[in-house]
């Protein structure tokens, strides 16, 4: 499928997304350089240096996933990481299917699921989007790359997608894979190209509410992060 994406955000708020983005590059790198080890919502995760880590927004989609829930649940873990909401995931539901494009998130990703002992419940797959994905979900979890540009490396394609491929392509294809009570869990912030994640919604008839949000300031710009619910 493809498409031609063009920001819906301003000009200037769009060369400070690449300002701060650069920085957060650059720290995240510094950061990463080694393996590191994260307690989270009761739960720990060892993350490899090209798989993004925890931050300290990663709660407002973590606790929505465990709000939201069932025991009878099909869960999609997307761009699973990790595999944090996996993770989080199977602590209620006994089917879970956690995808990743970066091949070191896959195995990172298997082995939280083992070292947190729900590795009977996860399913990890490498899968560009829906690629190798089949069947209906009850619940599809997404924390998509907020960024629009081209990945340096394997840790950044944590936080970029060029032009919003992998983005536009799970939105054109969601619906496909969800059961008709099916919902979605998405976790996106203004440091990112937010309208045109809400043109992608609208696109697709998605009725959304927020269920989580918090605002920050970065560099003297409030950005604000949103874990919105679709039905």
């Amino acid at each position: 499928m493809s498409h031609s994406y063009r920001p819906m955000v301003t000009p200037e708020h769009a060369e400070r997304i690449r300002r701060w983005h650069e920085r957060a590059y650059e720290a995240a790198k510094a950061e990463a350089a080694s393996e590191q080890t994260f307690t989270y919502l009761g739960r720990t995760l060892v993350v490899p240096p090209e798989v993004q880590p925890i931050t300290g927004m990663s709660h407002l989609l973590g606790e929505a996933v465990l709000a939201e829930v069932r025991a009878d649940d099909r869960v999609l873990d997307m761009g699973t990481g990790c595999g944090v909401n996996a993770v989080l995931a199977a602590s209620t539901a006994t089917r879970v299917l956690a995808v990743d494009i970066n091949p070191v998130a896959v195995e990172a990703a298997r082995r939280n699921a083992e070292l947190n002992g729900v590795a009977d419940r996860v399913e990890v797959r490498q899968s560009d989007v829906f690629a190798d994905v089949h069947g209906e979900f009850d619940l599809i979890v997404f924390d998509p790359p907020f960024r629009w540009f081209a990945p340096r490396d394997l840790l950044e394609t944590a936080t970029t997608d060029p032009d919003y491929r992998a983005m536009t392509t799970f939105f054109h294809q969601a619906r496909r894979h969800l059961t008709s009570a099916g919902r979605m869990l998405i976790f996106f912030g203004s440091s990112g190209d937010l309208p045109y994640l809400r043109h992608l919604i609208d696109q697709q008839g998605f009725a959304t509410e927020v269920v989580a949000q918090q605002e920050l300031a970065r560099d003297g710009w409030s950005v604000g992060y949103f874990t919105f619910r679709l039905t």
